[in-house]
């Protein structure tokens, strides 16, 4: 019991660090699921497709869409259902490294033991990663997935209703007698004006690369056979009797019949002539950003670890410019785990302890200052001599003063009096 307790828990961790966390890990099959609706069991009537016929899947990032083709009877591949991808992490360009985010790119085998009717992303099937490409140049990562639940870490992200359709597209493929099916994952379509566009981008070689598979597949409409030689994808390549096609080893000389090579070069001088004349035009800018190889993968990988720890880091993983630079964003946040909510608990508490104190020190600081107010005041007010209240009672008005008796009224009444004898 200890030991499959421990066996879930280092599965959980693990699966926290990849690009998907898908659980269900045991007992797929190609049953479950809802059974296909009479519109596309009408389109395949009009195509003229089996029920059961091959499936194949192509995948474009930038333009967010996700592609079945199906066969017909004369063995050609049509469109029997294209849907918006919900969601996708990362950036164009390849997956480098478990953690990266990054949704991968490139040339991908499904298998009926890789379809999980029981996915706790409602359904889902792995997409295959890393396959021989990217295991040659050392390339890690595991369970990425098209999945149902509209949320992704690395996968390709559909709703309910669209995995629904897609996952019962795939098995009635299986019922069929498909042993697997391919899945060509491309950072946008590869026409002459995206290349255009994206020729300086340092994914470029890469997607050339890819390129030479989508082009296989446009003349042909038909799954082209891809190996992987010299570190590179090689398409339709049929090795010398006996001899085997190595990742690391050397190529084989490829042979194409007559009529097929007159296809290719047709296609190839008219992609010519319109990359040429998307150059010349210039000013069309790429619309989205791409991953920076492997030191950006590093740093992101880092962001995730980190995440899964529980610690407080930014809530978006860190990029890398063109010059070299590191553009961090300065939202933080934590993701929602066990380990997470412990530190936020510990940070809630230091936070509230830290502010009781500032709070308490703020209102020792006010008394203090209201205790020294009152002294101040105080001293003051014995300080000052005391004040005299006047009298409320009117002054007394001045007398009269009366004429000086040597003036010129006293003057006059002796003058009358000698005159009239008085």
């Amino acid at each position: 019991m200890k030991r499959s307790v421990a066996r879930a828990v280092l599965l959980a961790a693990a699966l926290a660090l990849a690009g998907c966390t898908e659980q269900a890990l045991e007992d797929f099959s190609t049953t479950g699921g809802k059974e296909l609706n009479s519109k596309i069991l009408a389109r395949m009537k009009t195509k003229d497709m089996d029920r059961t016929s091959p499936i194949m899947v192509r995948i474009f990032k930038e333009e967010g869409k996700m592609e079945i083709w199906k066969a017909k009877t004369n063995g050609r591949y049509d469109l029997i259902s294209m849907y918006d991808i919900c969601k996708y992490s990362g950036k164009l360009g390849p997956k480098f490294i478990e953690g990266d985010r990054q949704a991968p790119e490139g040339f991908y085998t499904v298998r009926p033991g890789q379809m999980n009717p029981n996915s706790q992303y409602h359904l889902s099937f792995n997409i295959g990663f890393p396959n021989a490409y990217d295991r040659v140049h050392g390339r890690s990562g595991q369970n990425l997935m098209v999945h149902g639940g509209c949320s992704s870490q690395g996968c390709y992200s559909m709703t309910d209703v669209q995995v629904e359709e897609i996952f019962a597209l795939g098995r009635e493929a299986f019922k069929g007698g498909q042993t697997e099916f391919q899945i060509q994952a491309y950072p946008f379509r590869m026409t002459p004006a995206n290349m255009a566009r994206y020729k300086d981008d340092p994914n470029y070689a890469f997607w050339k690369n890819l390129k030479e598979g989508y082009d296989q597949f446009e003349v042909t409409k038909v799954p082209p056979k891809v190996d992987v030689c010299e570190k590179r994808y090689v398409f339709n390549a049929t090795p010398e009797p006996g001899k085997t096609i190595s990742p690391a080893g050397a190529c084989p000389a490829s042979a194409q019949p007559e009529a097929l090579q007159t296809a290719f070069k047709s296609y190839q001088t008219g992609y010519d002539a319109a990359f040429n004349a998307a150059l010349n035009k210039g000013g069309t800018e790429p619309a989205r950003a791409s991953i920076a190889g492997i030191q950006e993968a590093n740093l992101v990988a880092d962001w995730t670890k980190r995440r899964a720890r529980g610690e407080r880091i930014t809530l978006d993983p860190p990029s890398m410019q063109k010059d070299g630079t590191v553009l961090v964003t300065e939202r933080m946040g934590r993701i929602d785990s066990a380990a997470g909510r412990k530190m936020a608990a510990a940070e809630a508490a230091e936070a509230a302890k830290k502010k009781a104190a500032e709070e308490k020190a703020i209102a020792l600081a006010a008394a203090k200052a209201e205790k020294e107010a009152a002294k101040i005041a105080a001293a003051q007010a014995a300080a000052q001599p005391p004040v005299v209240q006047a009298s409320l009672q009117p002054e007394p008005a001045p007398l009269a003063v009366a004429p000086e008796e040597g003036g010129t009224v006293a003057k006059l009444k002796k003058r009358f009096s000698s005159i009239l004898g008085n």
